[in-house]
């Protein structure tokens, strides 16, 4: 026995035509007109097994782009917003910090700054406000200012 599809597709003329436009563009995204194809046969009557079938993806996300429809219209066929937001641990007094020390001469007993050891050396100088700092978030303030732990010389 088929099971009812519990967000159902009604494409009204104006939106299957727009659908319609953008898989003839190509000028858009894979993901982008994968979630366009599933509408469009989603809208044909097909479950979320033949859809998933004729587009090539799995009929949870069929069902997803079902859902997203059914709560936001024509919206759910582009990316949606991120789920969390992140507080940054470093501000840019403490990412000043963070670039002066890794500048600097490395501490006894080591030929060079690693991540690891600028992370525990930024949080035991007690300069900024945090408790704990990861070596992946001085990575990225290293790259994001174009600072290189390197053996060369510096100055």
């Amino acid at each position: 026995m088929p099971r009812t599809q519990k967000y159902v597709v009604d494409l009204s003329a104006d939106e299957r035509a727009e659908l319609e436009a953008m898989l003839s563009a190509g000028m858009y995204k894979t993901r982008v007109l994968t979630r366009v194809r599933c509408l469009l046969h989603a809208d044909d009557g097909l479950t979320d097994e033949q859809v998933g079938q004729a587009v090539g993806c799995h009929p949870g996300t069929v069902g997803r782009i079902r859902k997203r429809y059914a709560e936001d219209g024509l919206a759910a066929i582009n990316r949606r917003e991120a789920d969390r937001v992140y507080e940054r641990k470093l501000d840019g007094r403490a990412e000043a910090h963070l670039i002066a020390l890794a500048c600097s001469e490395p501490p006894e007993g080591h030929s060079r700054w690693s991540l690891h050891l600028l992370a525990d050396q930024l949080v035991a100088l007690n300069e900024i406000d945090v408790e704990s700092i990861s070596h992946e978030t001085v990575r990225q303030v290293l790259k994001k200012h174009g600072c290189a732990l390197t053996d060369q010389k510096r100055g």
